[in-house]
């Protein structure tokens, strides 16, 4: 294989891995936070509000992130950032108190918020227009896959060696992984973009203010995340307490569902929504509501019926959300020019966190606490049509984009020959 071709999908993967322990490190947590809640003796509700603090503090943190990549490079801040996300973790492993694990959110969501803005930046330009659907389903089959592992690292663990060992397990990776990224080139801002895509109605901080590309993809993220977070959070621990699974087998029956579903739906969208691109210009949009809406009834099933039937609800829902992810990356990624897009980023981040999984699992928590867990699952499944809704007309504002032929080369940083 030519260095035309190793660098881009190089970069892509150990991009992928960093993302997968972003995850990874995010989600041990839920796996035995009832582990967690007998030794400090919380509420449903203050545990859901440590995940909205992270949320916070990480939202805070992203709108700093583009400036610092112009000043020191994209690849150096998102070095940094990883760095600091591995230690927190690997600090949740001592805690001796709730507030200690207050204050160790804060700090994994400063760190993870220069990775998660910046590298879908270095992604995108390692790659043509019409390979993003794919690609950034492949990045970011991280969230759920990661998620999962997350799930099954804590499940597994945390019932034999105690809450506080998968954390052990989870920081060192992050570590060597940002390191070995230090090795490799970064590729040209906006390589790939027409000159279109560079104009003032996309490419300014202005522009996102009247981008309706741009807002219909965020907001319907937005509703997006709210039932995924919600549901991530969650939902070990309704099939832990509605369904009586023991916490282990509850985080595989969930763990293993997200694994499968993170895998093949994330490449599967990206892949249906780049074939479509050929097409129609609102393939991403497309892909993503249809998925979204007939996400509706399979969530129903899964919630309100039992057994066999209630786990093939959960993973034929997981699918259905989980189809959107590379589709609608990417649309939010081809709604501006690549000078504002780390800013862009930001601002969607900022908006989908905020109107998503800031509020979700603390709500859910809250009504769980008054009501029933199961009764607080109605807000997702209403969250999901939502987004379904928003993303459908969001279609009539695609922008159009400049195809390239499969063959042709990508272009190469300086500092690799090819």
């Amino acid at each position: 294989m030519t260095p035309t071709k190793l660098y881009p999908r190089t970069a892509l993967a150990l991009l992928t891995a960093l993302n997968l322990l972003n995850y990874i490190d995010r989600s041990v947590l839920f796996a035995v936070q009832d582990l967690v809640k007998a030794e400090f003796h919380r509420s449903d509700a203050a545990f859901g509000l440590l995940t909205s603090v992270f949320f916070i503090f990480y939202m805070c943190a992203a709108p700093f992130m583009g400036p610092l990549s112009l000043r020191f490079s994209r690849k150096r801040v998102i070095v940094a950032g990883a760095l600091v996300w591995s230690g927190a973790t690997l600090l949740t492993a001592v805690t001796t108190n709730f507030n200690q694990l207050l204050i160790r959110h804060t700090l994994v969501g400063i760190g993870e918020a220069s990775f998660v803005i910046l590298s879908p930046t270095f992604v995108a330009d390692l790659f043509p227009v019409e390979k993003r659907g794919r690609v950034m389903g492949v990045f970011y089959l991280a969230l759920p896959v990661g998620t999962a592992l997350g799930y099954l690292l804590g499940g597994v663990m945390g019932p034999k060696y105690g809450w506080r060992a998968p954390f052990y397990a989870g920081a060192a990776p992050g570590v060597l992984l940002a390191l070995l990224l230090l090795l490799l080139p970064e590729p040209p801002l906006g390589q790939f973009d027409t000159p279109e895509s560079k104009t003032k109605d996309r490419d300014t901080l202005k522009s996102l203010f009247h981008n309706p590309a741009f807002l219909t993809a965020t907001l319907g993220m937005a509703m997006m995340t709210f039932a995924l977070g919600g549901l991530q959070v969650w939902m070990p621990t309704f099939l832990h307490r509605a369904h009586g699974y023991s916490l282990l087998d509850a985080n595989i029956i969930f763990g293993l569902s997200t694994i499968v579903n993170g895998l093949v739906a994330s490449l599967a969208g990206g892949w249906i929504s780049d074939w479509l691109l050929r097409r129609t210009k609102s393939a991403h949009y497309l892909v993503s509501a249809v998925s979204l809406g007939l996400g509706i009834p399979a969530m129903c099933v899964a919630l309100f019926a039992s057994g066999r039937t209630m786990v093939v609800g959960i993973f034929v829902a997981e699918f259905l959300l989980l189809l959107n992810t590379g589709p609608l990356n990417a649309a939010i990624i081809d709604s501006v020019g690549p000078h504002v897009r780390a800013a862009a980023l930001a601002a969607s981040i900022f908006v989908y966190h905020l109107l998503g999984d800031v509020p979700s699992p603390v709500l859910i928590g809250y009504l769980s606490d008054k009501y029933s867990l199961r009764l607080a699952f109605v807000g997702p499944v209403i969250a999901i049509a939502l987004s379904s809704a928003i993303l459908f007309y969001g279609m009539r504002f695609a922008p159009p984009l400049r195809l390239q032929d499969e063959s042709s080369p990508a272009q190469l940083p300086s500092g690799v020959s090819s």
